[in-house]
């Protein structure tokens, strides 16, 4: 067994503290990974909290926004070496034989995949830890390869950030010629204009906030439009071929974001709010609109948008801490006071 440091939620709700355990003997196509950064995820805090109501299993390790450096590689490893520059995002395994495995869509895996933190491996009795730490032994198919010109610590949130908002947008052919809007500026909303932009559509970035106006256009958004001014939805009303919704709070009214969609518009949710949307179905049977839901992306598209990301030179904004600094770091997270991600250093703990 590999002796692992890291920061652990003991039990729900509680503080994050220092935590010590181990990680498996790494098998013929395993890759052993030295923990750089790891960035800290909304779903992170409610997966600590059990906010979703899974039956979270502690000690919990959160984090699946890892970036790191290859320690080790086992015999029948042929993908990695040593000193590679890597990442690791949502999941960790797959059953492979289902047809969404097959189909490279294991995100979708019909049996469930095995997440990073907080879910079986398949032994069927040992329970992941996440990011949150120093060392991790993954599958060699789960790994990703960072390119070289993107800071492992701007990365890292890609692995999740990135790839949840880029899905979506390559699966409904974001590009010239489309009208796209981003609801939210958080650390999801952030990287769907970054992305969206870069692709060649035409940007807007819906907020109640007012101030985040300065930063979406920084940001490369074309329009802001300030959500809680009166007439705005009205006065937009068939404006976007594409929605995407990085919201985490059900307390939207989701007839009058509907409303502001084409015919044939669609409104994808990827934000994962603790209670459900309310939503009638007349603004989207008027109209022939789309509400969809999307869950990160396959390691296939994933590898992907870590090219596309290198290519354009995309990364996100981040605010860099020491694991001692977790604590404080939620909080903040719960009071939106994070432009727009925390990223720890794992070289620090």
């Amino acid at each position: 067994m590999i002796k692992a440091k890291g920061i652990a939620a003991l039990k729900s709700k509680e503080a994050l503290v220092p935590y010590s355990f181990e990680r498996r003997d790494p098998k013929e196509y395993d890759v052993v990974l030295d923990i750089k950064y790891s960035g800290i995820c909304h779903s992170d805090k409610h997966m600590t909290r059990d906010e979703w109501g899974f039956g979270a299993a502690f000690p919990m390790v959160p984090g699946h926004e890892i970036a790191g450096i290859v320690k080790t590689v086992v015999s029948k490893v042929t993908k990695y070496k040593i000193g590679d520059r890597v990442g690791v995002g949502c999941m960790v395994d797959s059953c492979r034989e289902c047809a969404h495995c097959k189909e490279d869509m294991e995100q979708y895996c019909i049996s469930g995949n095995t997440l990073t933190y907080g879910s079986l491996e398949k032994d069927g009795s040992t329970i992941t830890q996440g990011g949150y730490s120093d060392v991790i032994v993954v599958n060699e198919d789960f790994v990703l390869r960072i390119p070289d010109n993107l800071p492992l610590d701007k990365a890292a949130p890609l692995l999740c950030a990135g790839i949840t908002t880029y899905s979506p947008l390559n699966h409904w052919k974001t590009g010239p010629g489309k009208k796209v809007a981003v609801m939210g500026l958080g650390g999801l909303g952030h990287m769907a204009v970054k992305l969206a932009k870069a692709m060649g559509a035409e940007v807007t970035v819906l907020s109640g906030s007012v101030s985040k106006e300065q930063d979406a256009k920084k940001l490369g958004a074309d329009y802001f439009l300030f959500t809680k001014e009166s007439g705005v939805f009205q006065g937009n009303a068939l404006r976007f071929d594409l929605i995407i919704n990085t919201i985490s709070s059900a307390d939207l009214n989701m007839a009058e974001y509907f409303g502001l969609l084409k015919m044939d518009g669609t409104l994808v949710s990827v934000g994962a709010p603790e209670k459900p949307l309310s939503i009638h179905p007349f603004p989207l049977i008027m109209m022939r609109r789309n509400f969809a839901g999307s869950v990160i992306g396959s390691i296939k598209e994933t590898q992907e948008m870590l090219d596309f990301c290198g290519k354009h030179n995309i990364t996100p904004e981040i605010e860099l801490i020491q694991p001692k600094q977790v604590n404080e770091a939620y909080a903040r997270v719960l009071n939106s006071d994070i432009r727009y991600r925390f990223v720890i250093d794992m070289g620090k703990i």
